[in-house]
């Protein structure tokens, strides 16, 4: 959980009454746009960080979140039900695996103002989806990984010429060539076994084999180390 709070949130925290509410925003992505839905667990519409949440009240569920004193992804369920088909259309029609799923916690006053400034208490990705779809409405239940799933992940990069065209690549997309094409691993396998001398003069024909080609054998370089 974030550590920096707002004066108001700091608040929150020893009031004698509190009216919390949660935020969650998923993205779904497709080829060329992103998606957010954009959900909060009251009703009606809720404007925050300069979007606009659609309340769903009771129907939005968060298992526990949980907080571990060492390094270790525990991931959240999220449940969202009452859901119209075209909220489902957009949940089949878009990817959703590896999206970002944040959730935030809020509070209101006294007064039914939302307090500056909601902190994020999960940020993940999503995992699994399931559908279970009714008459009229749906329910949609989805698994989302603490990003710290990423420490456990293991990444094989090797320093090879073909790895490095992962990132930097001969070709664009468009079949033209990549101004930001990297060749410097080409050549690795040509300098395994090259020989570089360092720290000396190197000898030419004629001299000695600490000279420099003075001819005379002597170091024309007293200050430097052989």
């Amino acid at each position: 959980m974030s550590r920096t709070l707002t004066s108001g949130m700091l608040g929150v925290t020893t009031a004698d009454v509190v009216r919390p509410v949660y935020f969650v925003k998923m993205v779904f992505d497709s080829s060329d746009t992103s998606n957010p839905v954009l959900l909060w667990s009251g009703l009606g519409d809720l404007a925050f960080g300069g979007e606009t949440y659609t309340g769903l009240g009771d129907l939005l569920s968060i298992s526990d979140i949980a907080e571990t004193s060492d390094i270790s992804a525990t991931g959240i369920n999220v449940a969202l039900s009452g859901l119209n088909r075209a909220f489902v259309a957009q949940a089949l029609g878009y990817q959703y695996q590896g999206r970002p799923l944040t959730v935030f916690l809020g509070a209101f006053n006294d007064q039914g103002a939302l307090i500056a400034d909601p902190i994020v208490v999960f940020s993940g990705f999503m995992d699994t989806m399931t559908i279970s779809e009714g008459a009229e409405t749906s329910t949609i239940s989805v698994n989302v990984e603490n990003k710290l799933v990423a420490f456990e992940r293991t990444k094989v990069r090797r320093y090879t010429a073909e790895d490095q065209k992962i990132d930097y690549p001969l070709k664009l997309a468009n079949g033209s060539d990549n101004p930001n094409y990297d060749a410097g691993f080409e050549f690795v396998t040509s300098i395994v076994q090259k020989e570089i001398i360092w720290g000396r003069p190197t000898g030419s024909a004629g001299g000695s084999s600490g000279g420099s080609g003075t001819g005379n054998g002597q170091n024309p370089y007293p200050n430097q180390y052989e």
